[in-house]
């Protein structure tokens, strides 16, 4: 019998710090080589330059949620990649928006996915400070953590004592068999989400007994969107921290999910900012590859987006 690929699948709401874990397990020496398949909520992939320069190979979907319209493209790559065996696993990162019980179920229901790979493990990033508010927002975070085998609870260090406690409270009370494990930026034993051989095919068929149908489907609530912004002129930094600013104190409790590769004048240097809803972090990436258009691109995933009026502040930022 040919040895099956084990694969870990990351999931986890918009801005729990998947990208981060995922940085942490391909720059950290465990002597392991993955393939990475990408997924992105929206027609613009940003994860994938996101992820750091490593020797593994990226696939990016990013034309669909992985859990609906694109889950043949996975059973392609996946197939695809079952040919070559250079690699010791298989690493997923999911959209913020998605429901793993399709992507776990891909590894069961077709006969060349599952005669080759195996489910490792559904590693799900909690966002502590967020988790209340994500869990009241859409009904993803909640399946994200019912089919986890694994919960990081990330960013403990901007939570205080009471509220970790009612956030593993409310994880508890979805999911009682997970194994917790805090972390700060994701910074965590690598043995604990990797090479666990923890899923549990008769846990999941409690939760929902249909799970080998092959037909389960999943709808997003459609009043959240995605729009994506470009500009080819490098941006005012200034103009652009204004508006921006101004943007996520006046429309950040719409906004889930902002994220951008940026061009800003007079810099060499690719410029990212990560949001959700208020919060936002920005850091230098390093140069421009060498070849790659100086394109700045600017994502927002949310409710009661307004395009027209995102897109003319966005444009209003370029540089003189």
């Amino acid at each position: 019998m040919t040895e099956q690929i084990p694969v870990t699948v990351l999931t986890g709401f918009l801005g729990a710090g998947k990208t981060t874990l995922l940085n942490r397990i391909l720059t950290e020496q465990h002597g392991r080589k993955y393939a990475v398949i990408v997924n992105e909520f929206g027609e613009t992939g940003i994860d994938n330059e996101l992820v750091v320069d490593a020797d593994e190979e990226i696939f990016e979907m990013n034309n669909g949620c992985i859990c609906c319209t694109v889950r043949g493209d996975l059973i392609r790559i996946l197939s695809g990649l079952m040919k070559r065996k250079d690699f010791d696993g298989i690493l997923i990162e999911t959209t913020g928006m998605a429901d793993p019980a399709p992507v776990a179920q891909t590894f069961f229901v077709d006969q060349e996915v599952a005669g080759k790979t195996r489910l490792d493990a559904i590693v799900t990033v909690v966002d502590a400070v967020n988790l209340t508010t994500h869990l009241d927002e859409a009904h993803e975070a909640a399946e994200q953590i019912a089919f986890a085998d694994v919960i990081l609870l990330n960013k403990v260090d901007l939570a205080d004592g009471a509220g970790l406690k009612s956030v593993e409270n409310r994880i508890r009370a979805i999911n009682p068999y997970a194994k917790i494990l805090h972390s700060e930026k994701c910074g965590v034993d690598l043995d604990k989400v990797l090479g666990l051989d923890a899923f549990s095919l008769e846990r999941v068929l409690e939760i929902e007994p249909d799970f080998l149908d092959g037909d389960h489907e999943h709808e997003h609530e459609e009043d959240i969107t995605s729009i994506s912004l470009h500009a080819d002129a490098p941006l005012d930094p200034d103009l652009f921290n204004l508006w921006f600013g101004r943007l996520l104190r006046e429309k950040g409790q719409d906004i889930l999910r902002s994220k951008g590769i940026l061009d800003f004048a007079g810099s060499d240097q690719r410029y990212v900012i990560q949001g959700v809803h208020m919060l936002m972090d920005g850091s230098h990436l390093g140069p421009w590859p060498e070849g790659q258009a100086r394109t700045s691109k600017l994502v927002f995933i949310g409710r009661n987006l307004d395009s027209m009026a995102l897109k003319e502040g966005f444009d209003a930022c370029k540089a003189a």
